[in-house]
C-alpha cells in the first residue's frame, strides 16, 4: 500500500512538471500585479502627501498657540506690572481720596486695557483658527483629489 502511494505521488508530481500555466491565465495575473503596484503606488504617494500636510497642520496649529501664549503672557506681564505702579502710587499717596482718585485711575485704565486685550486675544484666536482650517481644508482636497485618481 505504501508503494502504491509512492507511485501515485511520484505520477502526481510527474504530470505536474509537464503541466502549462494558459497564456491567458499568465497574462491576467502578470496585469493583474502591474495594476496592483500602479494602485500601491499611488495610494502610497497620496499617503505620503497626507503626512506632510498633517504635519504643517500641526506646524502652523503649534505656531498659533506659542503666538496666543506668548500674547497671553506679555498681557500678564502689562497687567501686573500695573498693578504693581498702581499700588505704589497708592502707598506714597498722602490722602484718602488721592488714594480714591489713584484707584479709579487704575480701574479706568485697566479696563480700557482689558477691552483692547479682549479684542486683540479675539482676532489672534480668529486668525488662528481660520488658518489652521484652511491648511485643513487644502491638505483634505488634495488628498481626495489624489485618491479619485486611485481609483
Amino acid at each position: 500500500m505504501n508503494d502504491q502511494f509512492t507511485r501515485q505521488a511520484q505520477d502526481i508530481l510527474a504530470a505536474a512538471k509537464e503541466a502549462r500555466i494558459p497564456e491567458n491565465v499568465k497574462a491576467f495575473a502578470e496585469e493583474s500585479v502591474a495594476k496592483t503596484r500602479d494602485a500601491y503606488t499611488k495610494i502610497n504617494a497620496a499617503t505620503q502627501d497626507s503626512v506632510k500636510a498633517v504635519e504643517e497642520i500641526v506646524l502652523a496649529a503649534q505656531a498659533g498657540a506659542k503666538s496666543f501664549g506668548e500674547k497671553f503672557l506679555h498681557a500678564a506681564t502689562v497687567n501686573a506690572e500695573a498693578a504693581f505702579d498702581a499700588a505704589e502710587a497708592m502707598a506714597r499717596a498722602k490722602t484718602l481720596p488721592e488714594v480714591a482718585r489713584l484707584q479709579a485711575d487704575y480701574f479706568k485704565q485697566q479696563l480700557a486695557t482689558a477691552s483692547s486685550q479682549t479684542k486683540e486675544f479675539f482676532e489672534l484666536s480668529s486668525k488662528i483658527s481660520r488658518q489652521t482650517l484652511e491648511s485643513m481644508n487644502s491638505a483634505a482636497s488634495k488628498t481626495f483629489e489624489q485618491l479619485k485618481k486611485v481609483g
